[in-house]
Formats: structure tokens, C-alpha cells, sequence
């Protein structure tokens, strides 16, 4: 019995400390496995995308994984900075998480010099620019024609980024105008006169006041046009 032990005791030595971990799970699978699930699940975003996992800390120990399943916790959303689970069935049962930046480079709108407020903005007001979209607001506009012809709500400095709520589509409707007012119903469309009692552009609420002389909210359809329901 001492020789087997004295054996085991060599065996042990010589295999060198890192046998004791032989069972461990490789950290730098883990990373590259939170790395492809992302990529997987961001094929579909414009611009050019780039994905990095981040190593585990060195010390974190996981047993090896037969089954491995990767997966996004309730509303997390795979943009800028994000955590891949990983999930381990088999034959232990571990939960990690592993950080995930996604950056997606895009064009955006941006201001080509000073804008007034109230400025009617040309195709020579605007220009594109490079930029990380993760790091921007998501109503940020990324086409030129999402911005030409629009007004400025507010004086902008050059070079500043284009938001949609920045702008106000050329208006529609004038208080006082004469209106043609659409009523829509189940299978039937009546139109009438009245006048408008604010300002709007398409697609916004406007109030008006039929030849009756009732007051209805509707909405916009087009220049003159109100419909109500």
C-alpha cells in the first residue's frame, strides 16, 4: 500500500498542477461560442457590423460542457453593449454570461452648416456622414430625403446629427384655410366643407369647424384635406 501511494504521488507530480483542471470548461470556447450566437443573430442589421465577446475572467471555473445553449434574457436587445448566456445541459448544469459589444457603422444626416430655426432645409443644407449608430438615438434620420424640404423646430449648429423630432414636414393646413373634411364610415365616405382651426402637416391632428358650425378632431390626409371619423 505505501509503494502504490508513493506511485500515485509521482504520477500526480509529473502530470504538472494543471491536470487538476483537466475537467474544465476552456474559458476561450465559451467567448467564441458568445461571439458566434451574436453574429448569428445580427445578420439582418444595416451598416457594417462588428462583433466582440470578452474573455472571462481567467479565474472563473466551469466544468467541461457536452451541451451547450446560447440565449438573450427577456428584452435584451444585441446592440452596443450586451451579455450572451451560456447555458450548460449537459452533464453539470452552469449558467455565464458573457459581454458582447455590437457596433453597426452607418450613415446618418447631418447638418452641411448653421441652421435657423424655421429653416426650410435643400439638399445643399444636409450631408451624409459615417457613425456608429448603437451609440446614437434611434430616431436619427439616415437618408437625405428624410430631411430635405422639412423645417427646422430648433437653430442648429453645423455638422450636427439629424433627428426626426428636429424637423416639421412642410404644413398642410393653416388655421382659417377652407377644408374639404372626409367622414369615413363602414363602407361609405362623405365629404363636406368647414375651415381649419390650427396648423398641421400630414399625418398630424387637426381640429375643424364644419358648416354646421361643429368642432371635430380629424387628421391630415393631404394639403386641404381632413378626414375625421
Amino acid at each position: 500500500m505505501p509503494l502504490l501511494r508513493l506511485v500515485l504521488t509521482l504520477v500526480l507530480a509529473a502530470a504538472g498542477p494543471g491536470s487538476t483542471w483537466a475537467l474544465d470548461q476552456d474559458l476561450a470556447e465559451l467567448q467564441r461560442a458568445a461571439e458566434a450566437y451574436a453574429r448569428s443573430q445580427i445578420v439582418n442589421l444595416p451598416g457594417e457590423v462588428a462583433v466582440a465577446a470578452a474573455p472571462l475572467d481567467p479565474r472563473t471555473r466551469l466544468g467541461r460542457c457536452e451541451s451547450l445553449q446560447p440565449f438573450l434574457a427577456p428584452g435584451a436587445k444585441l446592440w452596443g453593449t450586451a451579455n450572451v448566456g451560456l447555458r450548460c445541459l449537459k452533464p453539470e448544469s452552469w449558467t455565464v454570461y458573457v459581454p458582447v459589444t455590437v457596433r453597426v457603422t452607418g450613415d446618418v444626416v447631418v447638418t452641411a452648416g448653421p441652421v435657423r430655426r424655421g429653416q426650410v432645409l435643400g439638399p445643399e443644407d444636409v450631408r451624409l456622414e459615417r457613425a456608429d449608430l448603437t451609440q446614437l438615438p434611434a430616431d436619427v434620420l439616415t437618408e437625405p430625403q428624410m430631411a430635405v424640404g422639412k423645417s427646422a423646430n430648433v437653430a442648429l449648429p453645423a455638422g450636427f446629427t439629424l433627428r426626426e423630432d428636429m424637423l416639421r414636414a412642410p404644413l398642410a393646413v393653416i388655421a382659417g384655410q377652407r377644408v374639404r373634411i372626409l367622414f369615413q364610415g363602414e363602407g361609405f365616405t362623405v365629404s363636406s366643407e368647414g375651415r381649419a382651426l390650427g396648423n398641421a402637416s400630414i399625418g398630424e391632428p387637426v381640429q375643424v369647424r364644419a358648416a354646421s358650425g361643429k368642432v371635430m378632431s380629424g387628421v391630415v390626409q393631404e394639403a386641404g384635406v381632413v378626414q375625421v371619423r
